[in-house]
């Protein structure tokens, strides 16, 4: 798209926000209800395409994709009047007589850029809460999951006027041409390396930013977890989608004394959940363009790989892997792997893990397999992370009830139910001051002792 064109769209947007339309709470769940309706329309051809770039099932485009979005938008039709209404807080007494209140508004113009790797789900979740909260927006869907964005840009088309919402397609042009203009809210999910150039750009304009990045998310295992739900659950996190999943256990830190059982259960668990021949498993995705795949193969060491380690160049398909033994000087662990390989580390002593994990950037997600209550509270209080789960992975962020987010390298921000509310909202706080007394004390002069009294008995 040619930059006066994106100019058009951003100043046309501008111009119909400034108009107050997007503002009653009516429009914004009028607006949540046709977002709704065309998903559940279009079902048929957004799989399709999550198919096309992903190799995405039917089951799995759904569960994850589809089915989380229309969630979504139906939460926060359910919530949204609740959202929007202002909240009255307390007085103090030396501003009597006085009413003050904290009133949610939106940003304004919004850019929203997504990924590829949840090309649906990541598009329109953080559209249904800025839309939400009063805003207009551009979205700017990723170019590596072409498909599922041309559907997207279709379905938004048959659905608002470009002054409402508004797709860009294409690549890396594109992107620098809307970094370049001036909005009123970024929100951002991708590579850390991506995510420093948006915040560098949006720091020209003092734009505030939304970052979802990623990590290398650990996944724990102490010595009483259940071993056999343990590798049945990680295997699920950690191969879904191909591993390509921002949240997914990107590392396996267990208990040195049960690490054989717990390999042997991960072996089993593949071959249960993706047959003993993953690469002829219609269910099973791929990676999504040459450049990942070399990239990942790169990363297997075919010397410790006890699991998997196959994979077909022709389908960009990479069998789920295991490689143990790995130590934190191997190659797969000096950057997130984001593909279907589960390296294994070891530890002998529960209390080294803060020392070792405390030291390193603070991921996305992590997870703890246990059913030692210390242990839980020593990962829950003393370390930084995103978010996760105990005794499970992934599902954490499958809920419109909790934020999601990241935290130092991670990210920054988080959305999700009324947090993705409050993320496209700035609250405004207000007074307003009675005209029916006027209190002296605060005017010069100030030489009055009884006032000089008065108010240090308001102020103490």
């Amino acid at each position: 798209m040619e930059p006066n064109k994106i100019d058009s769209i951003i100043l046309e947007q501008r111009e119909y926000f400034n108009t107050g339309a997007t503002l009653s709470v009516q429009s914004r769940i009028a607006n949540l209800k046709k977002l709704r309706d065309v998903i559940k329309l279009h079902e048929k051809e957004i799989s399709d395409a999550l198919y096309k770039d992903l190799g995405k099932s039917e089951n799995e485009s759904y569960m994850c994709e589809i089915g989380l979005a229309l969630s979504e938008i139906t939460y926060m039709i359910k919530h949204v009047k609740r959202f929007t209404k202002e909240k009255r807080v307390r007085t103090p007494l030396s501003q009597f007589a006085s009413r003050s209140y904290k009133k949610p508004c939106p940003y304004g113009n919004v850019l929203i850029m997504s990924p590829w790797n949840y090309p649906f789900l990541l598009t329109i979740e953080p559209l249904c809460n800025a839309l939400a909260a009063g805003n207009t927006a551009v979205i700017k869907p990723s170019a590596y999951s072409p498909a599922t964005s041309k559907v997207i840009e279709d379905i938004i088309e048959k659905t608002y006027p470009t002054k409402l919402v508004a797709v860009v397609t294409g690549g890396r042009k594109e992107n620098a041409t809307l970094l370049e203009k001036k909005f009123d809210l970024i929100f951002f999910t991708g590579s850390q390396a991506v995510g420093k150039e948006v915040l560098k750009k949006a720091s020209e304009h003092l734009t505030p930013a939304i970052l979802e990045l990623g990590g290398k998310s650990p996944c724990i295992v102490d010595k009483t977890a259940n071993i056999k739900l343990a590798a049945k659950r990680i295997v699920f996190g950690k191969f879904l989608n191909c591993g390509q999943t921002c949240v997914a256990p990107d590392y396996i830190l267990i208990d040195k004394s049960i690490k054989d059982k717990f390999v042997e259960e991960v072996k089993k668990q593949i071959t249960i959940q993706y047959t003993d021949s993953p690469l002829t498993n219609s269910k099973y995705g791929k990676i999504i363009n040459d450049k990942h795949f070399d990239r990942l193969t790169n990363l297997i060491d075919k010397e410790k790989v006890v699991f998997g380690g196959d994979w077909n160049i022709d389908t960009k398909q990479i069998s789920p892997t295991v490689m143990d033994n790995v130590t934190w000087n191997d190659a797969v662990m000096q950057e997130e792997i984001f593909g279907p390989i589960m390296p294994i580390l070891t530890y002998e002593n529960f209390e080294d893990i803060f020392t070792l994990l405390q030291d390193k950037q603070k991921p996305l997600a992590l997870y703890l397999f246990s059913s030692d209550k210390k242990h839980i509270l020593g990962v829950t209080s003393r370390l930084s992370y995103g978010g996760g789960c105990i005794n499970d992975t992934i599902i954490h962020l499958a809920t419109s009830e909790m934020g999601f987010g990241g935290v130092g390298e991670s990210g920054m921000g988080s959305y999700h139910g009324k947090d993705g509310f409050d993320a496209f909202s700035h609250t405004k706080s207000i007074v307003n001051k009675k005209t029916w007394i006027d209190l002296p004390m605060r005017y010069q002069p100030y030489s009055k002792e009884f006032y000089n009294k008065l108010i240090r008995w308001f102020l103490k």
